[in-house]
């Protein structure tokens, strides 16, 4: 049995098959582990949603933002973004049946050293601390969706303290597991910078360069930073290699040999979007 670890899909159903069969995927013997972000801007969220379902337990599956930008439409909480592509989903007959098993998605998972989230964690957060976090959004997710949702969307607070409660508590528990790429030393993020990692001497630092770091434990596979690419290492593997925008979708052998791993295998994708960062 192998685990393989795929960058942010986004609809890019075709290139996903393509991955697959260069990976010589087994849905009977092998698992995925997916860093979220399955559904939007590519042009084929519907099947991409439908292929991993049914999958069952050989996909681990973590929701990213752009997942939870669908839940949030899906019930009405917000309207669609000019870009979105989610329309043959809201429409399907097998709709209800795809969003409730989305919804029951962990936003974090913990297994054999690996911790698997879309975006990252604030230096301050453990393993546990995550995990524990992420239990506390699913549990609002699947309990009080509605008001998770018309709460979800904001840039506040900007700093972890385990004293936050309520809604603010969630959003940032949110933000970092599913929108976050910097932040400083004490926990502050920053989630308007989008594009290459900041210069050396700037105060924001990639979550995962943070000195001191309390996951550094774990190996912590993410994606969502199509502009930073491929990372293998020993500590972290991020997959987003921008397959939406024209570049890669990547997978990584979580249990092959060598520092990172197994090499990353990559099939190029079309653009289908253009970058807006």
């Amino acid at each position: 049995m192998s685990r393989h670890a795929i960058g942010d899909i986004q609809g890019c159903c075709d290139e996903l098959r393509a991955l697959l069969e260069r990976i010589g995927f087994s849905a009977d013997r092998d698992r995925l582990w997916l860093v979220g972000d399955l559904v939007n801007r590519g042009p084929r969220s519907l099947e991409t949603l439908r292929l991993v379902r049914a999958l069952g337990d050989n996909a681990v599956v973590v929701l990213g933002n752009h997942d939870l930008h669908l839940l949030a439409v899906a019930c009405g909480c917000c309207g669609a973004r000019r870009s979105d592509t989610l329309d043959e989903i809201l429409r399907a007959p097998d709709r209800d049946a795809l969003l409730e098993w989305l919804a029951t998605r962990p936003l974090a998972h913990f297994e054999d050293g690996d911790l698997l989230v879309h975006a990252g964690v604030v230096p301050q957060w453990t393993v546990e601390t995550t995990l524990g976090l992420a239990r506390e959004v699913e549990h609002a997710l699947r309990h009080e969706p509605r008001n998770l949702f018309d709460h979800m969307y904001g840039d506040e607070p900007d700093r972890w303290s385990a004293d936050l409660e309520g809604a603010d508590r969630l959003r940032f528990a949110i933000n970092v597991l599913t929108r976050m790429r910097v932040c400083t030393d004490e926990g502050r993020i920053n989630l308007r910078l989008k594009g290459k990692p900041p210069a050396a001497d700037s105060p924001w630092l990639p979550w995962f360069d943070v000195p001191d770091r309390r996951t550094r434990g774990a190996r912590v596979i993410f994606g969502h930073w199509s502009a930073l690419g491929l990372v293998v290492r020993d500590d972290v593997v991020g997959l987003d290699s921008g397959c939406v925008w024209g570049g890669a979708l990547t997978a990584v052998d979580l249990d092959g040999a060598g520092a990172g791993r197994g090499a990353p295998v990559s099939v190029a994708c079309n653009g289908y979007q253009t970058p807006d960062e």
